[in-house]
């Protein structure tokens, strides 16, 4: 049952790549205003939940998903439901970087223009509050016009989070974002993360335990595409109820 501040609702999730089944009757909700980190080994669905939160997935041969997903009440999977629209609701990110081979105003201003946007004044807005937003208006406002590929690996994800910021989203998966990024540039991120959460939800998959500590108000532990155990942070690391989750979390297997 979808609760006033649920923002996404997912309700006996099931996918398939052909016969193999990746997730395994998911039910979680992510609430406004919170980051909700998604922790587990490799292979056990994480990132394949949040390709379904953003239909990615449509883009994978072979796939079938049953149950539902809503994102503010809509049921995303429902026919007439416009892939690309619910992009724009719901931004992604990705482990490496993927600036698109154009200026740092280019990239920001994509997803607008596409939309049909041509005015000036309005894009220039949008290129100083999403670059301000993702904390690196400071570093990049006299190189605008630069190649996006020009900067650092850690200015190039930000880059990309304003880039997801410009359209305004309700809610920002991020799936490893840090993982390819060295120290300073992960803290920066992370920095950036917690204060986005005043205006987004946040969805996190990640492998390092202490930023899900550091960074999230809610943990899912995922295990073979089922979703093991679900709650506060604070709860799941200090006292998990299943096993799994206590010998994940200190490490005995991963």
């Amino acid at each position: 049952m979808s609760e006033d501040n649920d923002l996404i609702t997912v309700q006996d999730l099931h996918l398939y790549y052909g016969q193999v089944e990746a997730l395994k009757g998911v039910s979680i909700n992510f609430k406004k205003n919170e980051i909700t980190a998604v922790i587990g080994p490799s292979g056990c669905g994480k990132s394949t939940l949040l390709k379904t939160i953003n239909r990615l997935n449509d883009l994978v041969p072979n796939v079938t998903v049953t149950g539902t997903v809503e994102v503010d009440g809509q049921n995303i999977y429902a026919p007439g439901m416009d892939a690309v629209e619910l992009r724009k609701q719901v931004g992604m990110l990705f482990q490496q970087p993927n600036p698109f081979p154009f200026s740092i105003y280019e990239n920001v201003t994509y997803g607008l223009r596409i939309s049909g946007e041509k005015n000036k004044a309005v894009l220039d807005e949008a290129v100083e509050k999403s670059l301000s937003a993702a904390a690196i208006w400071d570093e990049v406002k006299d190189r605008l016009h630069d190649n996006a590929l020009s900067l650092s690996g850690g200015q190039q994800q930000r880059i990309c989070i304003a880039r997801v910021l410009a359209t305004k989203p309700k809610v920002i998966l991020m799936d490893e974002p840090t993982s390819a990024l060295d120290p300073i540039s992960s803290d920066k991120i992370e920095r950036t993360m917690l204060k986005l959460k005043e205006d987004y939800s946040i969805v996190i998959v990640t492998r390092n335990m202490q930023q899900a500590s550091r960074l999230s108000d809610r943990t899912a532990f995922f295990l073979a595409g089922q979703l093991i155990e679900f709650g506060e942070t604070r709860d799941i690391f200090m006292q998990p109820k299943r096993k799994e989750t206590e010998d994940y979390i200190s490490g005995r297997f991963g």
